[in-house]
């Protein structure tokens, strides 16, 4: 029995199938604890935020969630804004913490974090659980250093494993330490179509597994617009407000109540999707932001300020981007052909570096999930996990097929401005329009 444990929420906002509440169980008192970095709202070096204020209303509203969910345990979440280390140090001595609990993250910040930590409280013990995945490490039929280079190696040596069970939510929790810090005060007004409280996720979930979409994902899943067409569980999923495993235990039993085909599967085809960049990222580390990525291939790419402008904020030659990015501005949201084709016209159309594309997702996205993100850029960069290599799509032939009448590109005004690629020379010099 530990005398004060500390519970560090990272992509875990959520009470059901955490099993960070088992380890803090074992404790007289607890401090439930979310960080978030300052650097999240400063400007990188490709000039973009690491949150944008889609997700930040987002995560506003899961924190909210989870603070009140803890209250009805007789616990509270404490939010800092700090450095990471600087944070935990600061409640770890105000509190007399001898045990840290948090889940695994792919995040380099987070693990480095841990490390320090580590470092300067020896006699710390800190436990790191898996909340973020359908398969912990131990299920991996492969040791992570052998991960499969594509996902069919992976898919077809993961899928026939079982799932574990979810993990029933706590019902009781250690009181708050002494010294808790002070009131939760966040701002969760929101304008999304998204709302980010852990009830918001599992009604959403119930509500979808409720109608008869599920039995259609396959031929409905390269919409576009329509809210329907695919199963909308990313943004909460990447918060952690709503677990894979939940996820699998409500398609298993549509499956078995109603019908099990190729688009149920489909859906579980997607989840092992996003397995399996989390693992690609924990494998390869800080990789996964290399230009080159982790197989060293050089893609024929540069910057080109004007043509990035110009993709944001949709007014490129090709309508259907346009629509597609302007619909991210205005909702934070795109629709998983929509990213394919954004990204392959910034790449392979406009010749510009994949890490920008993917820095601006990171601020954009209401669904941003690390791993997924720039693994998925990397794919589509040619750089990653696409044993093709190269993965260019034709522009007109997928509007063609995917927006035939137009009604995506007139609904988000994809042909209001649609100007030439280059409007300046070499020399940042006007070129003259005819």
């Amino acid at each position: 029995m530990y005398r004060h444990t500390l519970l560090w929420f990272t992509n875990n906002l959520r009470l059901d199938d955490n099993p960070v509440f088992n380890k803090a169980r074992n404790s007289e008192q607890l401090t439930c604890l979310f960080i978030q970095h300052p650097r999240d709202k400063r400007t990188n070096r490709f000039g973009f935020k690491g949150i944008g204020k889609h997700r930040q209303q987002f995560l506003n509203q899961a924190l909210s969630s989870l603070h009140s969910k803890l209250s009805l345990l007789n616990q509270a979440l404490e939010v800092i804004e700090s450095d990471y280390v600087e944070a935990l140090s600061q409640v770890i001595l105000r509190d007399q913490v001898e045990h840290l609990v948090t889940s695994r993250h792919t995040g380099s910040y987070e693990q480095s974090a841990l490390k320090e930590i580590a470092s300067r409280f020896p006699h710390l013990v800190i436990t790191v659980l898996e909340t973020h995945t359908l398969y912990g490490e131990r299920q991996l039929p492969f040791a992570l250093a052998e991960l499969p280079d594509s996902f069919t190696p992976f898919r077809k040596k993961i899928e026939s494993i079982e799932v574990d069970a979810r993990i029933a939510e706590p019902d009781s929790l250690p009181p708050l330490g002494d010294k808790q810090g002070s009131t939760f005060n966040i701002d969760c007004s929101s304008e999304n179509a998204f709302n980010g409280s852990e009830q918001s996720a599992l009604d959403h979930l119930e509500h979808y597994f409720s109608s008869d979409l599920p039995a259609t994902y396959k031929e409905t899943r390269n919409g576009l617009d329509e809210w329907a067409c695919s199963t909308k569980f990313s943004p909460w999923l990447a918060l952690g407000v709503l677990s894979p495993k939940r996820i699998i235990e409500r398609l298993n039993r549509y499956e078995e109540d109603v019908v099990a085909n190729d688009s149920t599967y489909w859906i579980f085809f997607e989840l092992l999707w996003r397995d399996y960049f989390q693992w690609y990222a924990h494998k390869w580390g800080n990789k996964i932001y290399h230009q080159t990525g982790p197989f060293n291939r050089k893609p024929l790419t540069s910057f080109y300020p004007e043509r990035m402008k110009s993709w944001i904020e949709g007014t490129t030659p090709y309508p259907i981007v346009n629509a597609a990015m302007r619909q991210l501005k205005a909702t934070g949201y795109q629709s998983n052909r929509a990213r394919q084709l954004v990204a392959s016209c910034l790449v392979h159309e406009l010749g510009i570096d994949w890490r920008y594309g993917a820095a601006y997702f990171e601020e954009a996205l209401i669904d941003f999930d690390l791993a997924s993100n720039w693994g998925n850029w990397q794919y589509l960069g040619g750089v990653g996990a696409d044993p093709r290599g190269h993965r260019q799509f034709n522009l007109a032939k997928q509007t063609h097929t995917y927006d035939p009448e137009g009604l995506f590109i007139q609904r988000w005004g994809g042909e209001e401005m649609m100007l030439p690629i280059d409007r300046v020379d070499y020399h940042d010099w006007p070129i003259e329009m005819k």
